[in-house]
């Protein structure tokens, strides 16, 4: 009788933790995981080594986490690529997203958005010692982007006397400039700046011509998740107002990244709907 006794209590133990791990992300991070979709390929906003994530993205995402009530051993970092991002959040892979993910019209008929946290704008990236200084000093110069980016489209609108050079990647990018295969490369400032703060290329590049465009960084939610806008908007007007932002920034993209200081801090947030 004691062995099925202890049997049974044994028994109802396991139940009761089976029970305790079933279920979605808990918003109120009462012990289990929450997932949340960054980028593993943008050093300096969202980037995977080995076991580790960092960014700024990702600092962005472990703050608004924490507030809600999560620990960081209890966010679970999910790759998403640009492509599949509504995807993931209409199926419930994911329940935030922190992925250079630009608020357009486009997207919020599919997905809901929490924030910005940040508004990058498209710049240029050259070589440090480069005399190249403008948008207008581009002429006749070989101007690297990713294949089926705009951004090399969106600059010839400015200098039409540019020669675009499509890599596959912007870490391709990257190496051809800091080899001299192409003069520049562009895309939103927030993404060269980690690339020019990366060890490999402490140094050798330099951001010019201010910034062009305007990409407001937002928080992807499934369309209609209106509680946890709230909760993420809340989160973020915290980090700005206690130096987290400020900080996490200049930790990922570099203390010398200058960024549009007219539009960020972020101050007008999305209404949650």
């Amino acid at each position: 009788m004691k062995f099925r006794s202890a049997s049974a209590v044994a028994m109802m133990a396991a139940a009761s933790l089976t029970l305790a791990a079933c279920g979605g992300d808990d918003s109120s991070g009462s012990g289990e995981k929450i997932k949340i979709g960054v980028k593993f390929d943008q050093p300096g906003l969202g980037f995977k080594e080995g076991t580790k994530n960092s960014g700024f993205d990702v600092a962005v995402a472990k703050y608004v986490a924490g507030k809600m009530g999560f620990k960081e051993d209890q966010i679970q970092f999910v790759e998403s690529p640009s492509k599949q991002r509504e995807k993931m959040l209409a199926a419930g892979t994911v329940k935030m997203i922190f992925a250079t993910y630009s608020i357009t019209d486009k997207r919020k008929a599919q997905v809901s958005f929490g924030g910005p946290y940040f508004v990058a704008g498209q710049s240029v990236l050259v070589k440090s010692d480069s005399d190249i200084n403008s948008v207008d000093a581009l002429k006749g110069k070989r101007v690297c982007s990713v294949t089926g980016s705009t951004s090399v489209d969106n600059l010839k609108k400015k200098q039409p006397a540019l020669v675009p050079q499509k890599y596959d990647t912007y870490s391709a990018c990257a190496t051809a400039l800091k080899s001299g295969a192409v003069d520049a490369m562009t895309t939103d400032d927030a993404i060269l700046a980690g690339y020019s703060n990366q060890a490999a290329y402490k140094g050798a590049f330099k951001l010019v011509g201010g910034t062009f465009s305007t990409e407001k960084y937002g928080v992807g939610l499934k369309k209609g998740d209106k509680d946890t806008c709230t909760k993420v908007n809340s989160a973020i007007q915290e980090m700005i107002k206690d130096g987290s932002w400020e900080k996490a920034l200049k930790e990922n993209l570099g203390a010398d990244y200058k960024y549009n200081t007219t539009e960020n801090p972020p101050k007008s947030l999305e209404t949650c709907a």
